[in-house]
């Protein structure tokens, strides 16, 4: 079955474009002005700019703008450079609806070609904006919005991650409906995944930081998160298996979860219990380490926010506590002895001696840790598990004749995401090894001048979602770095 651009698509069911059928599919998708230029369009000559039209953009920001204009300036390369023009601002863009709810700013922001929030690529979707918050007002009340619809949306349902964009909406989205699990009215989808809860503490401890704004964080918000706290207490499951359970009819093994939706066996041994990736591919075993580790910063970032924002020494101290009581189980359980790569993180562990090893390209993954603050990017142990990520060793790891990268079973072998190339360069201190990363991305984008999600390792032309605005973001995160830390990277490719 063929899609046209910016139907909705189930991640599962991602269909492969070849670049002609993008095109093509441009002059009736309602995404099309991603496609085309717009008349007024400065961009560098042969390279006219996707945005839409500045009046058909979803929100603007004075500060985006300055910033796309000043480093686009800085990159010597045009390709790269009207690269960074599409998709840096492609959330503000294409994806934001904003307004009011109870008096307060209201923030709802779709992952792209699906007409839904996920808390997790929301939160990464307007990351690469946090800095510029403080000297910039529309912003602060897009992040106050944004926060504040996050915890009316864990408050609604702490173990979904994709919500609706009406909160009184009684179907959630055209895959979920039949779902055996307890769906909510406003739940778009209910897959249980630690780092949905875990970005929405990273935001908001980056907002906060950024700007010293207190304005989002009221009695909604810490309600939240203390249900965000007990939430990831049951999933530890000490005394029994807890509240959630998930089931979907599929003939896809990674789309549901067995033994009544409750997972596979997984001893309780202070590790919290993940049913799904960042993915939304359910877990193999259990216990997902690098979400454990994410689980331990985002709690200590609550922690300092407990105390310094809410002045509740009581519960900053029980989110300390119970990161410790995480990291003390991933030192004891988390780790493998690889026979080629030494000591390593795992990806998945069950408690009782088992194991998976390999690396998903979504965030949370092994070679993601240094970039989430799990731990520094010289330490051996990361250093070890990233080269095992980057290899053969890991299934889901391609090379071939367009690139090199990381892929994951949600769109199948040899399929690449571009998200790991960006990862890659993002942890790395090397100006070859970056280099190198954005020339894979350069080749990757399929004349579009978008990052997707997935593409063939030898036929960039065959790619998954030419919406994908987390990508998107993440790239203009990346050319944000690097003209910061590495001019001269940007100067000389």
């Amino acid at each position: 079955m063929r899609l046209l651009i910016g139907c909705t698509l189930r991640p599962q069911e991602s269909v492969i474009y070849t670049r002609r059928e993008v095109l093509k599919a441009a002059a009736v998708s309602p995404i099309a002005g991603l496609l085309r230029a717009p008349a007024n369009s400065s961009a560098s000559k042969g390279y006219p700019s996707r945005r839409p039209e500045p009046g058909r953009r979803k929100f603007v920001s004075r500060s985006v703008e300055q910033t796309v204009l000043r480093v686009k300036a800085l990159i010597a390369d045009p390709e790269l450079a009207w690269m960074f023009e599409n998709c840096y601002p492609n959330t503000l863009d294409t994806t934001v609806e904003t307004g009011f709810a109870g008096g307060a700013p209201d923030t709802f922001i779709i992952t792209g070609d699906i007409n839904a929030m996920w808390l997790r690529d929301s939160s990464c979707q307007v990351w690469p904006y946090v800095s510029l918050a403080k000297a910039d007002n529309d912003l602060r009340k897009l992040f106050r919005g944004l926060i504040g619809r996050q915890s009316r949306c864990i408050l609604l349902d702490s173990y979904a991650n994709a919500f609706l964009a009406d909160p009184r909406g009684t179907k959630p989205l055209s895959w979920a409906v039949d779902d055996v699990t307890e769906m909510r009215p406003g739940v778009a989808e209910r897959k249980w995944e630690i780092d949905s809860l875990c970005y929405c503490i990273r935001l908001a401890h980056g907002y906060w930081q950024a700007t010293g704004d207190t304005a989002p964080f009221d009695i909604q918000w810490s309600t939240a998160m203390r249900l965000v706290l007990g939430t990831f207490r049951e999933q530890q499951r000490k005394a029994r298996q807890g509240s959630y359970h998930f089931q979907h009819k599929t003939e896809v093994p990674s789309d549901t979860q067995a033994l009544g939706g409750y997972g596979n066996p997984a001893r309780s041994v202070g590790l919290i219990y993940s049913m799904f990736r960042p993915s939304d591919d359910a877990c193999v075993y259990s216990l997902f380490v690098p979400a454990n580790l994410f689980a331990v910063v985002s709690l200590r970032q609550l922690s300092e926010m407990a105390s310094g924002i809410l002045h509740d020494d009581a519960f900053a101290s029980e989110c300390s506590s119970f990161a410790g009581e995480i990291e003390a189980a991933l030192e004891k359980y988390g780790k493998v002895s690889h026979p080629v790569h030494g000591e390593i993180w795992a990806y998945e562990v069950d408690g009782f001696g088992n194991s998976l090893i390999m690396d998903d390209a979504n965030i949370p993954g092994l070679l993601s840790l240094s970039y989430l603050g799990c731990c520094r990017s010289d330490d051996p142990l990361y250093r070890r598990t990233r080269a095992m990520a980057w290899s053969t060793s890991n299934p889901y790891f391609f090379r071939g004749s367009a690139a090199e990268g990381i892929g994951g079973p949600h769109v199948g072998l040899e399929m690449i995401w571009p998200m790991s190339i960006i990862m890659r360069a993002l942890t790395s201190n090397d100006d070859e090894e970056i280099r190198q990363c954005l020339r894979w991305l350069k080749g990757s984008h399929a004349g579009t001048g978008f990052i997707h999600e997935a593409f063939h390792k030898d036929n960039p032309a065959q790619f998954t979602r030419s919406w994908f605005a987390w990508g998107n973001s993440l790239f203009g995160e990346l050319i944000m770095k690097l003209s910061q830390e590495k001019p001269q990277v940007l100067r000389n490719l």
